[in-house]
Parts: structure tokens; C-alpha cells; sequence
């Protein structure tokens, strides 16, 4: 039984990879498979599903498309050009922005935010767009797994082990097991995120010519959308301080938002066909493998993946810690992150039990190790592949070497410099 389980993981999980396409027609084969077989039931397919992450993402996604329609994305930038920076500098600071609105703002959203602006910018004055989007997209998954709503894998993570919206930002002393608690991965983030801007400043101060723009009347649409997404993340911190008494709070709360979000749309702009402005395809794809991960759990292969770890890194944490940091960096390069991330978390539980080890410090060095290594090539993350898809849209191609060549170093140094300080600070 363990056999055909593994087995169909894998075909599902390879499919995946390499028909993105195809992904929702792998993961419901899977599942029907283990149905059919009577390996799952309706019962587990129940308990399998981790309802806050939906709700999580569901809301913010319906957030993030009204605050790319409230035209606030477009007016920062452009207020931005007007500063006659180098063009280098104009370009650094877009990504700048596209890394800040992707603390809250989902990975995918945050770019399709952004692109209408940058492909504006460098149409205008013809420059080639490439290494801008490039820097997009690492800028938004590095910042994406900064906060709790970043990006899926730090929903993920929270859901899974019961952290809260404040846990990012500060660990408690009883989570962590120390006298005082810790700074939370927000700020080892930060300063991965400086160090590693720091390298696309060096690709982009070849960019040195400086286009003296005209001042614009900008008009934004709403700031609704703005006060919407900051009450869900102001609510989602005091929700923190009553985790333990509901657990349902986060899923709530942006569902609530979205739906206030969609009522003043459809009452404002008369607009009925706004669900399909959502990405129900990552959505339906994450209900998909919650159930088959929750399958390879059910059969124990999850154990095995553990026990593989204890024996290479057991006896030495430090060595232990960075092999799943770039073990995670790796996989996430070329393989999709959030199932990797779902076999990953139950995994590193069981191994930090066994250990007698506190888990969060090996949890947050997972999400750095997927989050920011889906940076090193062009398949390595969703808003990867979809930054590409709209050059290529606009007649411009992204070949494997152009990416990597900006990817690799910027995430190199993003991982270092995040995981080393956070493992210093934690030990």
C-alpha cells in the first residue's frame, strides 16, 4: 500500500513540475486513485483540508485584486519616476516596492499589481524590461515569507503548527522554549533582503541614463481597498492574542474582509463577474494537496523522510538545520514548494520531537529554504512563471541563463544572510 501511495505522489508531483498547466488534471487523479483504491475515505478527505488556509487565501487574494484596481500600486510607482533617478536606481526601487506590498499582498497578485507599471515605464523610454521583472519576481517571493500572508507556504506553516500573525514578528518565550522570547523570521527576512538588494543594485547600476519625466494628474480610484487590507492585518495581529480560544479567527476574519471587499465593488462598479478576477486554480490546486499530502501522512511515508534526516544531521543540529535550509533551496528551484512544504512541516515535527529539539527554528529555516530558492530559476515559483508569461505576451523572451544569472546570487546571499543571523540569534 506504502508502494502505490509513494508511487502516485510522485507521478502527481513530477506531473505537476512539468505540465504547470496540468497541475488541478495530476492532483484530482491522485486523489481519485486513492479513493478508487480505498486508501482515503470522505471521512479523511474531511480532516485532511486545513480550512484557515483556504479562507486565508481566498480573502487576501480577493484583497489583492481590489487593491491592484484601486490604481494605489500605479500611483506609487509613477511618483517614484518623477524623482528623475537613474533608470538603474527607478528600477531598484521598483522592486524595493514590489518586495514591501508582497508582505501582505500574495506572490502572484503582487506582480500582477506591478507589471502594468513596469512594462508602462520601459516601453516609454525603450528599455529592455527583462532584468526589472527578474527582480520582481525574486523581490516579491523573498518578502513573501516575511509575514504570516505573504505567500502560501508561510500560510501553510502557520496553519499547520498553530503559529498566529504576531509569532512572525516576535516568539514568545513558551514557544521557543528560552528565559525570553525571539525576534520572529519578519526581521531575519529584513536583513536578507538588504544584503541581497544589494546585489541587484550591482546589476542594475549599468542602467545609468535619467529620463526627466512630466508631472502627472494620478487618479486613484478607492482607498477602500488600502483600508480594507490594513484592517484584515490589524485584525489578524489582535486575533493572535485569542488563537488558542478559536482557531477559526484567521480563516474568519479574511474571509470577511473579502466579502465586505466584494460587496462595495459590486454596489460601486455594478460589476457581477468578479469571482473570476480570483486564482481559483491555486486555490482548488491547494484543497487538492492538502488531501494527497495528508494520504502519504496517513501511510507513514512522512516517518521515513524524518528518519532520513535524523541519520545524516542528528547529532549535529547546526548541520542538521542547514540541510533542510538548502535542501529546501534546492528542491524549491525546480519543483513546486507548496507540496514540498505540507511533506516538509510533519516531517521536521516528528524530527524535532524525536530530538527532543524545539521546532520552530528548523520550521522558519524551511520556509526561508522554499520561499526565497524558488528565486534561482525561472520555474522555481508561481509569480516566476507568471512575470515570464507576461514578457513573453509582450514580445520578450526569458532564456534559463538570463534568470539564473540574476536569481543565483540574489538568493545565495538572501539565504545565507537569513539564516545564519536567525540561527545565531536562536542558539
Amino acid at each position: 500500500m506504502e508502494f502505490i501511495v509513494l508511487s502516485v505522489f510522485l507521478i502527481s508531483y513530477f506531473g505537476i513540475v512539468l505540465k504547470r498547466d496540468k497541475a488541478l488534471f495530476f492532483i484530482y487523479g491522485a486523489v481519485l486513485i486513492f479513493f478508487v483504491l480505498q486508501i482515503i475515505n470522505f471521512k479523511d478527505i474531511y480532516n485532511f483540508i486545513n480550512y484557515n488556509v483556504l479562507g486565508i487565501f481566498l480573502g487576501t487574494s480577493i484583497l489583492s485584486y481590489l487593491f491592484s484596481f484601486s490604481e494605489i500600486p500605479t500611483y506609487i510607482v509613477e511618483k517614484i519616476e518623477e524623482k528623475e533617478y537613474t533608470v538603474g536606481m527607478v528600477y531598484l526601487i521598483i522592486c524595493i516596492v514590489t518586495g514591501l506590498i508582497s508582505l501582505f499582498v500574495e506572490n502572484v497578485a503582487t506582480i500582477l499589481i506591478i507589471s502594468p507599471v513596469a512594462l508602462k515605464f520601459t516601453k516609454k523610454y525603450n528599455l529592455n524590461p527583462v532584468p526589472l521583472f527578474i527582480g520582481m519576481a525574486i523581490s516579491s517571493n523573498l518578502q513573501g515569507c516575511g509575514t504570516m500572508v505573504g505567500d502560501s507556504p508561510s500560510i501553510i506553516l502557520a496553519m499547520e503548527t498553530g503559529m498566529n500573525f504576531n509569532d512572525f514578528f516576535y516568539m514568545p518565550a513558551v514557544k521557543i522554549g528560552q528565559e525570553t522570547g525571539k525576534l520572529g523570521i519578519f526581521f531575519f527576512v529584513q536583513f536578507g533582503a538588504i544584503i541581497s538588494f544589494f546585489v541587484l543594485y550591482l546589476f542594475f547600476r549599468k542602467f545609468k541614463k535619467v529620463y526627466k519625466l512630466e508631472k502627472k494628474i494620478i487618479k486613484i480610484k478607492s482607498f477602500i481597498p488600502l483600508s480594507l487590507l490594513i484592517l484584515m492585518i490589524f485584525s489578524l495581529a489582535i486575533s493572535s492574542f485569542f488563537y488558542d480560544k478559536f482557531s477559526y479567527f484567521p480563516l474568519i476574519i479574511c474571509l470577511f474582509y473579502g466579502i465586505v471587499g466584494i460587496i462595495w465593488y459590486f454596489f460601486s462598479y455594478k460589476e457581477k463577474t468578479f469571482l473570476k478576477h480570483i486564482d481559483w486554480e491555486s486555490f482548488f490546486l491547494l484543497l487538492g494537496i492538502f488531501i494527497v499530502i495528508g494520504t502519504i501522512k496517513k501511510v507513514g511515508f512522512i516517518e521515513y523522510i524524518a528518519n532520513f534526516l535524523v541519520k545524516i544531521g542528528g547529532k549535529n543540529h547546526f548541520l542538521l538545520y542547514n540541510l533542510i535550509v538548502w535542501l529546501s533551496v534546492f528542491v524549491s528551484a525546480f519543483v513546486d514548494n507548496i507540496p514540498y512544504t505540507m511533506a516538509m512541516i510533519s516531517s521536521i515535527k516528528i524530527l524535532t520531537n524525536s530530538l527532543n529539539l524545539n521546532p520552530y527554528i528548523y520550521l522558519f529555516g524551511l520556509l526561508i529554504g522554499t520561499c526565497i530558492g524558488g528565486n534561482i530559476t525561472p520555474i522555481g515559483a508561481s509569480c516566476n512563471v507568471v512575470g515570464i508569461g507576461i514578457l513573453k505576451r509582450n514580445g520578450y523572451k526569458v532564456t534559463f541563463q538570463q534568470f539564473f544569472k540574476i536569481g543565483f546570487p540574489f538568493t545565495v546571499t538572501a539565504v545565507l544572510g537569513a539564516s545564519l543571523i536567525m540561527w545565531l540569534v536562536y542558539n
